[in-house]
This record gives structure tokens, sequence and C-alpha cells, in this order.
């Protein structure tokens, strides 16, 4: 399965079996384990309360993390005794084809699981449509998700939408700044700046800022485009030709709108001319009104802005029209967890707090409806009803 994302998306190898294909096993198991302890009714009062699966769910996934997101919906689904259609991109439709076989080796009965392969316009506008379907469970840009919203409203349709984002990771004075840089050059680097919830804005107190761009372009040298599938590569090309165009267009516009260029470029990365590759980017000097700070990239490229106090910080990073993750540096961990508090998105890292898959994933604003993971995305998939005894 790792092999297969590295060739489908570039993703390097290392982060494949880690990620692409080793956490989608962890997910698996863990949501396992919450749907045997689930309590699906209980007594209120002289009510009897039940939570009973919504019915038929249409999942129309994403190429960048192909079967994590699979799983991350067809797995809740089905332990809320769901069945699934799922749609993948078309993209990467041979792992969606792998983890199919999968699920046939398992054992499960013909037609709780069903795969259908194709477009966003004819197969995944079909499934939307389609009346015998009675929720569509969505991971893509935002522009699609309001389009699906609407087609599945008309029908007063059940919908998730996990959208885009323009994460800001706020470096508050006193915070380990080494640390804190290390960790977002890496964080943006990942599956290439593949990734919705990256932390593409980095926000730096004056005082700290020349010395925390320093430190990125010290820290992004260490990752060369490479051959993916070759265990040493940090850094994989893009997926196709289309999106390498659109990174590039936009670092591009970073540079006419007025940004500093301290690293990366355009241009090919030295020895890659052929691939989809992109020269990984630090833009310094980056302003709220700049195509850069407000429009999801999915490239590795970094943006670093000013600010003068906390209260400039905050104002700053909550003026998106996303609101998916974020994250804060402190040198306290209540002083980021008041920060954390009033950021305006669904999920924060606080000094680097470790991923948990059952925590609640989503967005607010423009980032989308709903949440996945854990019992939050168990509960995305059952529909409640009240016994009067």
């Amino acid at each position: 399965m790792a092999s297969l994302i590295t060739a489908e998306v570039g993703t390097t190898i290392g982060f494949s079996r880690r990620v692409q294909a080793g956490l989608p096993v962890t997910m698996t198991r863990l949501h396992a384990e919450l749907a045997a302890d689930f309590v699906f009714e209980e007594r209120v009062g002289n009510s009897l309360v039940l939570l009973e699966p919504v019915g038929v769910v249409g999942a129309i996934t994403p190429w960048n993390y192909p079967v994590h997101q699979i799983v991350c919906k067809v797995v809740p689904a089905l332990a809320a005794g769901c069945t699934v259609v799922l749609k993948p991109a078309e993209l990467t439709p041979l792992s969606a084809q792998l983890f199919t076989e999968c699920v046939v080796a398992a054992g499960l009965p013909a037609g709780v699981f069903n795969l259908v392969t194709g477009t966003g316009a004819e197969a995944g506008e079909a499934l939307v449509r389609h009346p015998g379907v009675d929720m569509i469970s969505f991971t893509g840009s935002t522009t699609v998700g309001r389009h699906i919203g609407s087609l599945a409203g008309a029908d007063v349709k059940r919908v998730a939408l996990e959208l885009g984002g323009k994460s800001a990771n706020v470096i508050l004075p006193g915070a380990d700044l080494a640390q804190a840089v290390r960790a977002n050059v890496a964080d943006v680097m990942r599956n290439a700046g593949q990734s919705c919830n990256a932390l593409t804005r980095t926000l730096v107190h004056d005082d700290d800022y020349e010395e925390a761009v320093r430190l990125a372009v010290e820290e992004i040298a260490s990752y060369v485009p490479g051959d993916p599938a070759d265990p040493g590569c940090r850094l994989g090309p893009v997926v196709s030709s289309a999106q390498r165009e659109k990174v590039r267009d936009y670092i591009r516009r970073g540079v006419a709108e007025g940004a500093r260029l301290v690293a990366g470029g355009p241009e090919d990365p030295e020895g890659r001319d052929k691939g989809h590759y992109i020269r990984p980017t630090v833009f310094a000097d980056v302003t709220a009104e700049m195509s850069i700070a407000r429009e999801e990239i999915f490239g590795p490229v970094l943006s670093f802005m000013r600010y003068e106090d906390e209260g400039d910080a905050l104002r700053i990073a909550n003026d998106s029209d996303y609101g998916l993750a974020g994250a804060v540096w402190a040198a306290k961990e209540d002083q980021a967890v008041t920060f954390a508090r009033s950021m305006e998105c669904g999920q924060v890292t606080v000094n680097g707090g470790a991923y948990n898959p059952l925590a609640p994933f989503g967005g607010y604003k423009q980032s989308g409806v709903g949440r996945e993971l854990g019992k939050h995305g168990l509960m995305e998939f059952l529909q409640t009803k009240s016994l009067q005894l």
C-alpha cells in the first residue's frame, strides 16, 4: 500500500509507510475498539433514546491522503451500521482498489461497502444526487464542498464537509523559537505541502521575527527534492503537473504582491527538470491582503507574518475565511491554552502536542461542517430517535 501511494501521489516512501499506510491501520483498530464500547441507546427519564444508522453513505475522498481519508469515513460509517458507496479521487483510484480488496478479504458481506471510480463531475455528482443515498461525507476543496452542500441541501440530505484551510502557527514571545520553527517547517514540508491543515502562516513577534526567518531558511535547506521511492528522501514531488503549476503561480504572485522571497522560488529544483517538483519556498514580510496569506496553496510554501502584541497576533490568526487548524507556542502551557481558546479553528496544537487519532477533526467557517475521528466522527453517521415510555 505504501509503495502504491508513493507511486500515485509522490509521497516519500518513509512518510507513506508511517502515515499513508500505517496510520489507517491504527485508525481502524482504534475505531473498532471505540464502537465496541459505544452507547447506542440510553434511558433519559421516561424515554429511551436510540442512535440509529443514517442509512446509505456516499463517501467522496481526496487524493492527498487517499487511504487515510477513506478509513476516516468508511470505518466509522460501518461501525454506525451504515452501508457505504465510496468515490475516491480520480488521481488515486489504485489505492482505493487495494483497500477494497482488503475489505473483501476481511469478509464483509457483499453490498455493505461499494467502490465507484470516476471523475467528480460525473461519478461524484451522480452519487450526491442519487435518491438512494442518505448522506454525503466529502473531503476536498471549499469550492466543491459548497456545490455538494447545495445539491444535498435541495434534498435535505445530511452532509459532512471537511474542506480547505489556511492555518496559522503563532509563536509567542518566550517560546522555544528554534523548536517552533523547526516543527513548523516539517509540518509544511510533509507530503510536499499537500495537507489541508498545514501551518502555512507563521506569526512571529517583531523582536523575534528576523531570527525566526533565518532559522526557517536554515532548516528548509535540509528538504532537498528527490526520488520519493528513496528511503532517505524528505521531499517528493506534488501530485500532478496541474498542481505544480498552481503552486508555482502562487509563488510568482507572492513576489509580484511584494512579499520577500528568502528561499526557493518558482524555478525547477536543481537537477529536477523532470517530474512535478517544487522548490521548498519561504516568504517573509507577508501581509494579510496578499494571496499567499489568504488562499490555500497546497504546496511546500511557508509565509512569515509580523505581529506587535498578543492581541494583534490573535487578530491576524483569525483574519481568514478558513478555520480548520492552528498552533500556538508559548513559554508556559497555560498561556498557550488561553490563546488557543480564542483561535477560530477546529483543532489547535499547543507547544507541539502529539497527534491524537481519536480527537475530533474538522473546521470552523469555510473549512467545513461536522467532525471526523473518535466518537464525534462516529456520531456524524447516526441519527437520534426517542421513545416515550
